[in-house]
């Protein structure tokens, strides 16, 4: 049996047997392409008091955001926004929003669409509406693994047998008109895979990498480095194919806008308020979007960290921590993303080249649409097999 004969049945069986999880991911991969923006829209949101006039001391709103927390406030979040709220975060999950111009407790976020979101998240990351689960892991991981077996053999049986442009033309793009569904379904099947084909290979490359031990150890390997038990999928990067987070946690120091475990101390008597560090972090860098303060959670520390973001929230190469003094309010150490071991900063970026958020917003619309690119490829491909498998079988009934 000629070789493409080979491999043609083998991809077909192999989209016969993870088509509807891959359907699955994609369609999940392109409700969650722009999470972090329809978050941040449904943040701002909140009416604040009286934008333009002095708000409240960082120091302030920081003892507002223990109380009403019972103490378990672990930073603010400031935009360079006179009209947004000031988000105080406890961990990764809690979160309320205060004026900051009178203190009040403005809410906790939109309940419904973080529900949403985090239905979604569970769904492409465990095949489940009710929380992580390890068979569901283990089969969305593995569907990724054969979704990307059909894109490497299904390049290979794209291309022509003769290299013509009118061969050429009808796989790279579309007619507006077609002799029957059939030819239709073909050609939207190649076409789609043409365009969506490198993006793709990065999302499910990555997905790979950041579902299974064994392709982390080997990315670390490859960098001289050994992996940490935290560098693995469970300890906080994320895979799965598309938009999604992926089989595992966020990773490991970056929340939504990049707040880090709380490391600093209580201010001394002879040392500087969180305004000032504030204003140390705001004047570092005046075209920042977010600065992230932790609050001191230590009395005896000498620092405070701080997170200045530049980008989306989510761009790690438009993050700086600064470390600050609480002494002084000098900054006395600044770490970047190119600060970290060639392994380490690798990982990171197939975390966020997945969901395309390393590339802001034009990453996460190119990630979107290859998701959605993906949808039409299952859609065209079980159509075509099951006119090529299951057709036949109906005629020869009706022929008996």
């Amino acid at each position: 049996m000629p070789f493409r004969k080979i491999l043609f049945w083998s991809h077909l069986v192999a989209g016969l047997a993870a088509g509807l999880v891959v359907l699955m991911l994609a369609v999940t991969g392109v409700l969650l392409t722009y999470e972090a923006q329809i978050t941040q829209w449904t943040e701002n949101r909140y009416d604040v008091s009286a934008p333009g006039t002095l708000p409240l001391p960082a120091d302030e709103l920081a003892a507002i955001a223990r109380a009403e927390t019972d103490g378990k406030a672990t930073a603010l979040t400031f935009e360079n926004d006179p009209a947004a709220a000031v988000k105080a975060t406890s961990g990764r999950e809690g979160k309320i929003f205060l004026d900051p111009y009178s203190g009040a407790v403005l809410g906790e976020g939109t309940a419904g669409l973080e529900g949403f979101f985090g239905t979604v998240t569970t769904l492409h990351r465990w095949l489940s509406l009710s929380g992580p689960n390890e068979t569901g892991g283990a089969i969305t991981g593995a569907a990724n693994l054969v979704f990307g077996f059909l894109l490497l053999s299904g390049a290979y049986l794209w291309l022509p047998r003769l290299w013509k442009w009118g061969m050429l033309k009808t796989r790279l793009l579309f007619r507006r008109d077609y002799p029957n569904a059939k030819a239709r379904d073909f050609a939207w099947h190649h076409v789609f895979a043409a365009w969506a084909a490198l993006p793709l290979f990065v999302i499910i490359l990555s997905g790979v990498v950041l579902s299974y031990d064994w392709a982390g150890k080997m990315l670390f390997t490859a960098y001289g480095e050994e992996m940490r038990r935290s560098d693995g999928p469970g300890g906080g990067f994320g895979g799965g194919l598309g938009r999604g987070r992926g089989h595992g946690q966020r990773e490991g120091d970056h929340d939504d806008h990049g707040t880090e475990q709380a490391t600093g101390g209580a201010t001394g008597a002879a040392g500087v308020g969180l305004q000032a560090i504030l204003e140390t972090a705001a004047g570092h860098d005046a075209g920042w979007n977010w600065i992230t303060l932790t609050l001191p959670q230590d009395a005896h520390a000498a620092d405070v960290s701080v997170r200045v973001d530049t980008g989306t929230g989510k761009q790690l190469t438009r993050q700086e921590t600064l470390t600050i003094s609480q002494q002084s309010g000098e900054v006395t150490a600044v770490s970047t993303f190119s600060d970290r071991s060639p392994a380490t900063k690798a990982r990171m970026w197939m975390r966020f080249v997945h969901t395309g958020e390393f590339y802001g917003l034009i990453g996460q619309t190119i990630a979107g649409l290859a998701s959605l690119a993906s949808v039409f490829m299952v859609y065209t491909g079980l159509a075509l097999s099951w006119r090529r498998l299951v057709q036949p079988l109906f005629r020869r009934r009706q022929s008996v």
